[in-house]
């Protein structure tokens, strides 16, 4: 039995759970367990721990999540990854995204390998509904879209954010976007954090009366940093400057819109019953420093995102579940993204394929205030650019206490929580043993299934056409650049005619402009000023290729940036 057939079969299983859920006694002495909750799940894009009221930021207004802080229980050492797209595959996995293909933001890095089971699908085996809404960025292409993997809604933007390369062509930027719903373009109105809320309540309203779950991905604060001016002007007031008073306009109107979530649920009488959980995906991105000025208020942690450091890697954590457990709690017990998948698989009765080697643990132990003694644990991280990791480059090794950076720099956290003082000489033996510990980790995820992408699939039912960004497209001189040339992995899925359509950079001369997919090729010449070319109809063969597309110019080629491919009938 392979894992969807598994998560198949578990569907019926799970009507069962949930009615021995409904009777069984509960630790907490309470009569009955409460019925499967709904889970909302929020994760924030360069939110870092300092952008929050209740983390001693005095100028940023942030009153609904400093109330969910509140009111539920808070993990103070929550990790992440020091990026997001790492970040979101182990969320959606519960295993260390290296062992998910997931390593990187780009450059076809950011692509999950199909066969990875998420949070998405084991919870609709268990019969849940099933919507996200914002920010995926672990594959735009077949079969890595969540619609694919196990999202029955999505509405979604393509790649890492918006204004970036994934992005659809013409797309106008935060303020009504065109994004993808299932598959397909939609234009929408309105400004993007506002519009994913928007789809998120329409799908809890649509769904009150069956467990449900909604993975709310907002892409803000992310640069670039675009929001109304209203959000922006107060901070201005206070002098802030001009970045950080965005990030943190983008912030409170996040804020708002966890407000409209919050209230819906207590409107719809599901408050009690709804499991929300709130988590950043890593630290304050560099970009937004202010000229002249520090980087932004972040709680006295060191550095920012992309580095292993507490400010790169130390967010926002709060889980909430009135009916499951008590609220208004701070837990010092060091936490991770790795552990919601667990955490919600065993709150919603849901079961996991028994052949899926998870990283991450239930936390629910913990947050039910369970007083049996809980294992100190390793948690590992490490991220940095290029194809494949190389073992002590920008990695980190966490323990309780102690926090061992690219294997030389030692930090007694409790003592030290910013990272100020280097205590490796002092304790030689930690460090071996952290060392020997990291280095087994390295090789145990490298050796999942090594570090190629998985292939973008041409021609299937389920994606045609196909429209490939230089998001995901590879080789030694790909990048973003208007110079950058690069090529996609694919595997067409049926024999047949395919028409390829090429948008690029307008021509300043009369130009080649090419396309190869394996021994194929297709050419065209178009005119000054061209800026896309249908080229004549390609006959392919199913199989794997490297499909490549360019354009010359004179003695200057350079790669385009789309690639329309559509299967003929």
């Amino acid at each position: 039995m392979n894992r969807r057939e598994f998560l198949r079969d578990a569907g019926s299983a799970a009507l069962g759970t949930a009615a021995a859920l409904a009777t069984t006694p509960t630790a907490l002495g309470q009569e009955k367990e409460p019925m499967r909750p709904n889970v909302l799940l929020i994760l924030t894009d360069d939110q870092c721990y300092g952008d929050l009221g209740c983390h001693g930021n005095d100028k940023i207004k942030t009153p609904n999540l400093d109330k969910l802080a509140a009111e539920g229980v808070e993990f103070t050492q929550g990790y992440v990854c020091p990026v997001c797209a790492p970040t979101r595959a182990s969320l959606m996995t519960g295993r260390y995204n290296y062992r998910t293909g997931a390593i990187d933001t780009y450059l076809g890095r950011a692509m999950m390998h199909p066969d990875e089971v998420t949070l998405a699908e084991v919870l609709a085996a268990a019969g849940y509904k099933t919507g996200i809404f914002g920010k995926w960025h672990l594959g735009d292409n077949y079969p890595m879209r969540p619609i694919d993997q196990g999202f029955q809604e999505a509405l979604t933007h393509k790649g890492g954010g918006l204004c970036q390369p994934a992005d659809f062509p013409g797309n106008p930027g935060y303020f009504d976007p065109i994004l993808d719903h299932n598959g397909k373009p939609v234009k929408t109105k309105g400004y993007c954090t506002d519009v994913y809320t928007d789809a998120a309540l329409k799908f809890i309203e649509a769904n009150k009366d069956k467990p449900w779950f909604v993975y709310h991905a907002t892409n803000a604060p992310h640069t670039p940093l675009q929001v109304d001016d209203k959000y922006v002007e107060p901070y201005r007031k206070m002098g802030l400057g001009e970045n950080t008073a965005k990030v943190y306009g983008m912030v409170t109107n996040i804020d708002e819109n966890v407000g409209r979530l919050l209230a819906k649920l207590k409107e719809l009488g599901l408050e009690e019953n709804t499991l929300v959980i709130f988590l950043g995906d890593n630290g304050p991105c560099g970009s937004q420093r202010d000229k002249g000025q520090p980087i932004r208020f972040n709680a006295g942690l060191r550095d920012q995102k992309g580095t292993v450091y507490e400010g790169g890697i130390r967010v926002p954590y709060f889980v909430r579940w009135p009916a499951g457990f008590k609220g208004g709690r701070k837990l010092d017990t060091i936490a991770a993204h790795l552990d919601v998948l667990p955490t919600v698989a065993a709150a919603c009765g849901a079961r996991v394929p028994p052949d899926i080697k998870l990283d991450g643990t239930s936390l629910l132990p913990l947050l039910a205030g369970d007083k049996a003694p809980w294992p100190d644990r390793t948690l590992y991280t490490q991220w940095h650019r290029g194809d494949e990791p190389i073992m002590y480059r920008s990695c980190m090794a966490r323990t309780q206490r102690w926090k061992l950076v690219n294997g030389k720099e030692l930090y007694d956290m409790p003592a030290d929580p910013g990272e100020r003082k280097n205590v490796a000489a002092q304790h030689g033996d930690i460090v071996a043993k952290m060392r020997k510990g990291y280095e087994a980790w390295f090789k145990d995820v490298s050796a999942t299934r090594g570090y190629d992408p998985p292939r973008i699939v041409l021609g299937a039912p389920e994606e045609n056409p196909s429209l490939l960004t230089r998001q995901d497209w590879r080789g030694p001189q790909a990048g973003w650049a208007p110079t950058s040339l690069g090529h996609w992995e694919v595997s067409v899925a049926k024999e047949g005619k395919y028409r390829i359509r090429l948008l690029f950079a307008p021509v300043d001369a009369e130009s080649s402009v090419q396309c190869s997919v394996g021994a194929v090729r297709v050419t065209a010449i178009v005119p000054k000023g061209a800026k896309e070319a249908t080229l004549e109809d390609a006959a392919l063969e199913a199989g794997d290729a490297r499909l490549e597309a360019w354009v010359t110019t004179g003695q200057a080629t350079v790669g385009v940036h789309y690639v329309i491919v559509r299967r003929l009938e």
